[in-house]
């Protein structure tokens, strides 16, 4: 199965499912292969500088890859 045709996941909502904070899911899926990243640039709105920020959706076959891993140990 092709990844675009699987069903992909929130950081939120596997923080949820593995009892983790979103922050611990963005920083184990950050370099991983196959997540979608979508970037988005700082900009400026007038006087006010929005922040950048970074989307993430992982692929059901990179979450349970990155468990198999985690759970090895």
């Amino acid at each position: 199965m092709a990844l675009a045709d699987e069903q992909h996941y929130t950081p939120q909502e596997i923080a949820a499912e593995w009892g983790l904070s979103d922050e611990m899911i963005r920083r184990l899926f950050a370099e991983e292969a196959g997540v979608l990243r979508l970037t988005h640039a700082s900009r400026r709105v007038g006087r006010k500088l929005t922040r950048g920020y970074t989307t993430y959706r992982i692929p059901a076959s990179v979450k349970r890859r990155v468990h198999e891993r985690l759970t090895r140990r």
